[in-house]
């Protein structure tokens, strides 16, 4: 969805919205899923993107002592922080376990280089691993035109060889369907040692595609989603590839 498709409405205001004001749909515990066949959005491709940023709480209380000593800091704007190399070395990734109507199982990752296909099977595509958390983050596309072939995707979230720290990060994934608002979901559980997260599940019910909030941090890696989710595939220990952007 393009910036004028969000201001000047387009077909935006057939799609259930959850927010007008953010032309948005947030996934929380109270409101779980959605179905982008019923919104008319189970077509063309679905992007799915990564983003995330330091929690400004870390830095709260470092800011309120200098302020009794320069108090016309208040009216100076707020720093804008570096995403974790100063503070605390963070790498999330996206990657994505599918699951297709022939039995055919894999996973879409940074992790070993398993960038996908958008244009063939797994219809997947992950576009380029971001290593510091810019606003651009990471993206990922899965071409809904071949949604017929798609029995379910986990879209989930790692920390790469690194400390555990997704208490100390704000993270957002985002779908961005062909039609109608965004979908949200926040990471904003507090979750110190977790190393992964299940975020979403997109799931082809009755050849309807569903859209539904996971949420499920686990103090492993992919090998740890994949038996809670009972994907059944073999793990070994995977390097980072050189990814094109």
């Amino acid at each position: 969805m393009g910036f004028f498709d969000g201001l000047l409405g387009g077909r935006a205001a057939d799609f259930d919205s959850g927010s007008a004001s953010s032309n948005a749909i947030e996934l929380t515990r109270r409101r779980q899923t959605v179905s982008l066949t019923k919104q008319d959005a189970a077509t063309g491709h679905l992007r799915v993107n990564l983003t995330w940023r330091m929690r400004t709480s870390d830095f709260d209380g470092a800011q309120r002592t200098s302020l009794f000593r320069h108090p016309f800091k208040a009216l100076k704007p707020p720093e804008v922080l570096g995403h974790g190399q100063s503070m605390v070395n963070v790498d999330l990734d996206l990657g994505c376990l599918f699951e297709l109507t022939d039995g055919t199982k894999g996973v879409v990752q940074p992790l070993g280089g398993y960038l996908g296909d958008v244009n063939a099977p797994p219809y997947i595509k992950l576009s380029g691993d971001d290593r510091f958390g810019s606003a651009s983050g990471e993206t990922m596309y899965v071409n809904l035109d071949h949604r017929d072939a798609i029995k379910r995707l986990l879209v989930f979230v790692y920390i790469y060889d690194r400390t555990p720290a997704f208490d100390r990060t704000h993270a957002i994934v985002t779908l961005y369907p062909s039609n109608g608002p965004r979908i949200e979901i926040g990471l904003d559980e507090r979750h110190p040692q977790a190393r992964s997260c299940a975020v979403v599940m997109i799931e082809n019910v009755k050849g309807e595609l569903i859209v539904r909030r996971e949420v499920k941090f686990v103090y492993g890696f992919q090998g740890e989603l994949d038996r809670l989710y009972g994907w059944g595939l073999q793990w070994g220990r995977g390097y980072k590839t050189k990814v094109d952007r």
